[in-house]
């Protein structure tokens, strides 16, 4: 095995803390209060990422021998340097990264100098891949982009460099990796990093520390290297021991704390736990409780080992506050002078991850920070080419994609734009029917219109309407295939209902159509907007008093959901028309479902646009067993609780 494969060109710096073997209670100690540098590896396909962390892990001394020996072995039957060691695998779990010799997954490593601790985060490289990177960016400090010394700056990276940009990292290393194949030219080196910096300068990098190296060999990785006698800076592990980290820079703002935990064990002790997201705290300092502004003082700051007199950004502690203040999981407690921002509507970035496409219009939860909502993201204002930057007109967002998007939750949220505060401005989208993390998010601003929309205040309140009228306001929603016989059952129950003096009105999805929804499609973004507004017109109806009837196809559960949470408790029924759709085309007069096979008719649903039957509908009707009128009297016996023939 070559020498040069194991050895760097000078002395590593870092030598192992001989600490351990004298005394290795007084070196956990040291150990535990060395200050953490989260950090990625970022850059184009081949660019040498996983080779670089595996040659700082071998160089921390952060291999055992057993895990050296099985590197070695390794390297041996899929490494791709020959005879030496393929410092790759030590990153590249996944078979189908060693076998293509790529990284797919994020791979996370520890290792640890004498002066601090690291955890660092190997990011894929393809573009298919960039939800990945992302999401191995999202807790980093600092982010190393490296360049094939060779192929210079690429595509990828810059698209790496904007999307780091993007989430916010500062402390960016420009590792230009390979120099040992160019022969260590400084002319090349140079070359490169001036086209780098134009790039950076017009995305709003500011500045990058510019580091030539060889992850393989071992150059300016642990140690300066002799064969670089004109590079006067620091190696890789100097300025990663060295670079501020977040925690560092946190405790010198005002100070923010979300509340994760109420701590309530007895009566006479009520705490708010939580992690102390920026800033420093003490006993006495005043402080703001939002979003309901109330203002309080800090009375004691408690943890498992006893009172504080202070604590900073990172620590887990309870607060306890001079006043009986209404402060719950999700409440921010802030400093009274310097709070952040109270909104319910704002722009920002997003960066989808979900395999299905975003849906403008439908019902998301938004998770930011301890705070948890229902949000509703617009139309995208555009997507950006992370290739050439360029704005395009978009109105979705796919897998990958990154746009500018405005938002609106259900109850306005704490939030400070993520350029500020990355804890408070970093939030994620979770789809409600499948709960999976269907996008990021990067809160740009407020939109100051939200600020200026109030409630107005009415004398008479839907209780009284529903009194006047005698009865208890409901929203009857039936959902089914075309041609399930929703419409004509809805028309029964009503006509039962009004026969017993109730008060109704029926909102049919094809009347609808010529009117209020007239300028709507039929495709999944139109169809959830449909939904929105007949849900949003529903409302207002059974704050009138009404009983609304409403038929519509619906066909997605997240949609029915929506309009399901708009109202309280009870007032909704979801009614399943349950037919077979082999039913539904032998009922079909009008020759839809033959035109929808034949391809006339697009996203015609059950045949080219998918229908989401109910999970647990209020009322399951099987049209296969049930009659029209059978099925009017069993809606109207549940609902009412009282049986009546038509009349």
């Amino acid at each position: 095995m070559p020498d040069t494969a194991l050895t760097p060109t000078a002395e590593p710096h870092y030598a192992a803390d001989d600490l351990i073997a004298r005394d290795i209670d007084a070196y956990l100690h040291v150990h535990r209060h060395k200050s953490m540098l989260r950090f990625i590896t970022c850059g184009s396909v081949d660019d040498g990422k996983s080779t670089l962390i595996g040659r700082l892990l071998y160089d921390s001394k952060m291999i055992f021998e057993d895990q050296l020996a099985a590197l070695e072995a390794d390297s041996r039957r899929s490494g791709t340097q020959g005879d030496a060691i393929d410092f790759a695998l030590l990153v590249d779990g996944l078979a189908a990264e060693r076998e293509q010799g790529i990284t797919i997954d994020v791979a996370y490593r520890f290792f640890a100098t004498e002066r601090r601790k690291f955890i660092v985060a190997d990011t894929p490289g393809h573009e298919q891949y960039t939800r990945n990177m992302v999401t191995g960016a999202s807790t980093a400090d600092l982010a190393v982009i490296l360049i094939d010394a060779r192929k210079g700056v690429l595509t990828q990276t810059k698209r790496h460099s904007f999307i780091v940009q993007l989430i916010g990292i500062r402390h960016i290393v420009l590792a230009v990796n390979k120099m040992d194949l160019i022969d260590y030219d400084q002319a090349r080196f140079d070359a490169i990093v001036a086209d780098y910096r134009q790039f950076a300068t017009s995305i709003g990098i500011e500045a990058f520390t510019a580091i030539p190296l060889s992850g393989f060999k071992g150059d300016n990785v642990a140690a300066r290297s002799r064969a670089m006698p004109w590079y006067g800076g620091p190696c890789l592990i100097e300025h990663l021991e060295t670079v501020e980290v977040a925690t560092d820079a946190a405790a010198q703002r005002a100070f923010r704390m979300p509340v994760q935990w109420v701590n309530r064990p007895n009566l006479d002790f009520r705490g708010f736990a939580g992690l102390i997201a920026i800033g420093r705290v003490q006993p006495g300092d005043r402080v703001r409780i939002l979003p309901s502004g109330r203002l309080s003082t800090i009375a004691r700051i408690v943890t498992m080992d006893g009172d504080l007199d202070g604590a900073v950004a990172g620590q887990a502690v309870t607060l306890t506050l001079a006043d009986e203040v209404d402060c719950s999981r999700g409440d921010v407690i802030a400093r009274a002078d310097s709070p952040p921002e109270v909104a319910d509507q704002f722009s920002a970035s997003i960066v989808w991850m979900d395999d299905a496409p975003l849906q403008p219009g439908r019902s998301y939860v938004l998770k930011i920070g301890s705070q948890t909502v229902s949000a509703t993201v617009r139309a995208p204002d555009h997507r950006i080419d992370v290739n050439t930057l360029g704005r395009l007109a978009a109105p979705t967002l796919g897998l990958n994609d990154i746009g500018i998007a405005d938002i609106q939750t259900d109850r306005p949220i704490v939030f400070e734009p993520y350029a500020d505060s990355t804890e408070l401005g970093g939030f994620i989208l979770i789809d409600r029917t499948t709960n999976a993390t269907v996008a990021a998010g990067m809160i740009r601003h407020a939109l100051r219109r939200a600020q200026n929309i109030h409630w107005q205040a009415v004398e008479i309140s839907r209780e009284a309407h529903a009194n006047q009228m005698r009865q208890q306001p409901r929203i009857l929603w039936f959902t089914g295939l075309s041609g399930s016989g929703k419409s004509t059952i809805a028309n029964m129950v009503e006509q039962k209902l009004h026969a017993l003096g109730k008060h109704t009105f029926l909102l049919d999805g094809d009347n609808i159509r010529h009117g209020l929804n007239k300028d709507l499609g039929f495709s999944d973004a139109d169809r959830i907007e449909n939904i929105r507004r007949v849900g949003e017109v529903a409302k207002l109806m059974t704050d009138a008093g009404l009983i609304v009837l409403t038929a519509f196809i619906s066909p997605f559960q997240a949609e029915r959901d929506l309009v399901r949470a708009m109202m309280p408790a009870g007032e909704f029924l979801e009614i399943f028309v349950d037919t077979p759709i082999e039913v539904a085309e032998e009922r079909d007069a009008k020759g839809l479902y033959r035109r929808a096979r034949a391809g006339e008719i697009a996203n015609f649903t059950g045949i080219s646009s998918p229908y989401e039957r109910p999970e647990k509908p209020d009322i399951h009707i099987d049209t296969t067993v049930t009659s029209a009128e059978q099925a009017a009297d069993m809606i109207v016996e549940q609902v009412i609780g009282i049986w009546s023939p038509m009349v």
